[in-house]
């Protein structure tokens, strides 16, 4: 990834507010995509390379947890964050467990420390990026060398 490229960050909230106050924010150092439900957020995810995701907890139909779930599977790589107001354990458990979270925030945010975040977390998904593409140059390389170590075992 191009030190000059962007991040791009997804945002999740069902209030309006929070995903035009989070757009206001953070616009001028990341590319930023918003969704007001679980279902914009997979369309989102489908058509663009998020690096980083970030949702609320309490949304009308899927819970945020869930939907880190439901992406972790599809998107390994990806970074998640969990933002919310509420401090409900057993919401943070399960985002840990299930949704591999990198970070956990409350609402209100602060802009630093959510733009420091979000930069930390996407150095998190740069590296996992390189480690895949090393493993699978590693795996090109073994399956040629065991290639040839057949072909001089056949002369």
């Amino acid at each position: 990834m191009s030190t000059d490229q962007k991040i791009n960050v997804l945002y999740v909230d069902d209030e309006e507010n929070n995903l035009n106050a989070f757009k206001a924010s953070f616009r001028r150092y990341f590319n930023i995509y918003t969704a007001a439900s679980a279902t914009e957020a997979t369309a989102i995810l489908n058509a663009n390379q998020i690096h980083v995701l970030i949702t609320d907890q309490r949304m009308p139909g899927t819970l945020g947890t869930e939907l880190l779930a439901q992406v972790v599977k599809e998107y390994p790589n990806q970074i998640r964050i969990l933002l919310t107001g509420f401090s409900d354990i057993d919401a943070i458990k399960d985002a840990i467990n299930r949704g591999q979270i990198y970070h956990y925030l409350q609402k209100p945010w602060n802009d630093v420390e959510l733009k420091e975040t979000i930069e930390s977390a996407f150095k998190v998904y740069d590296l996992k990026q390189k480690q895949q593409n090393l493993n699978e140059q590693l795996t090109l390389v073994n399956e040629q060398l065991e290639f040839m170590l057949r072909q001089k075992l056949l002369s």
